[in-house]
């Protein structure tokens, strides 16, 4: 594996766009179709940063650290076979960059618990985990926390999906809050806008609403040709379709999701759509046109990644240098916070 060549393609002058992920497991077709090819994308048109947010991770995984340890290079070697380029994306590890959690502390003063505790995002959350009332206070408080990672790096632009706009939202109060109190000259703090893909969250293989790594329904990036052609086997059809010559529908067939998000060949779906809907075509001849794409896809990212994989130093090296690069960044930013609230002493 090569090193990177020098950036030659961002440049300061680009809008600025943060995107990352918890690194608690390989990252799966969910992850591709919802932010993973689209970071590919935004190289060329933005000042990327993509954060490995270890110590958000940490707010409910304390009881198992070393899952979180373990696939921090895992979901770099994701990025990097799936074309995120780190000549031209700054790709970082969150807590290696300290101010970060300093920025984090003094955002806690601008916002109230009742008002954590409203975000519905965390609401969700919190229910999805059983927390109940015994909630982790670093969990309750990742708001505050994702607000210090989007203007560490002045980031104007940040890919979420439908149900992470309320975070957004609440880290625009306290930007606002922050320059309207301690620099209503200046804005030293950005709002940002959410982005929202076309192609939102992908269900898991068995129809769940969500393809989870905790509920075992992925389609993982780095499959192999056999672990894809049995999940494929294992994809929701229609339960309804019980004969070839049934009627077959479409809501809720877990088969056409995929072919939506994957196959190019838009024309010959519809055929396969509208012969499936009057009936005549088993879901077998479905899952193999699927299983095909899929194959396509993930072989080229399945070499790439065994390829990186060949050298974790390398791996590491290309995330010490993003990480010490973003730091820069977020030192700056730090800087003209602490400057602001009167904290520049010497």
């Amino acid at each position: 594996m090569s090193s990177p060549t020098p950036a030659t393609a961002t440049s300061p002058s680009m809008p600025v766009i943060l995107t990352g992920d918890r690194p608690t497991g390989p990252l799966h077709l969910g992850h591709f179709v919802g932010s993973l090819r689209n970071r590919v994308a935004y190289q060329d048109s933005y000042r990327q940063f993509v954060m490995l947010a270890d110590a958000q991770a940490l707010t409910d995984n304390m009881d198992d650290i070393g899952k979180v340890h373990r696939n921090v290079v895992e979901v770099a070697l994701d990025y990097l076979a799936c074309g995120i380029d780190p000549a031209r994306t700054t790709i970082l590890i969150q807590s290696q960059i300290p101010e970060l959690t300093e920025l984090t502390f003094y955002y806690l003063n601008l916002v109230t618990v009742a008002r954590l505790e409203r975000n519905p995002t965390v609401k969700q959350e919190i229910i999805l985990r059983g927390f109940e009332r015994d909630i982790p206070a670093g969990f309750l408080t990742y708001p505050a926390s994702q607000a210090a990672d989007i203007t560490a790096f002045k980031a104007t632009v940040v890919p979420v999906g439908e149900d992470q706009i309320p975070m957004i939202e609440q880290c625009n109060e306290i930007v606002r809050r922050f320059n309207r109190t301690y620099s209503p000259d200046h804005d030293i703090l950005l709002e940002c806008k959410a982005i929202v893909p076309e192609v939102g969250r992908l269900p898991g293989i068995d129809g769940r609403a969500k393809m989870s790594k905790s509920l075992g329904n992925t389609i993982n990036l780095g499959a192999s040709a056999d672990e894809i052609r049995a999940a494929v086997k294992q994809v929701y059809t229609d339960p309804l379709h019980l004969k070839v010559s049934d009627p077959g529908h479409l809501e809720g067939n877990v088969a056409f999701i995929y072919l939506d998000a994957f196959d190019q060949d838009k024309e010959g779906l519809a055929e396969m759509k509208a012969h499936y809907v009057r009936g005549g075509l088993g879901d077998s001849v479905v899952k193999k046109r699927l299983e095909g794409i899929l194959q396509d896809l993930l072989a080229p990212i399945r070499a790439r990644r065994e390829e990186f994989a060949k050298d974790r130093g390398q791996v590491l090296q290309i995330l010490k240098e993003g990480t010490m690069k973003a730091r820069e960044v977020a030192a700056q930013t730090t800087d003209e916070v602490k400057k602001a609230l009167g904290l520049s002493y010497f």
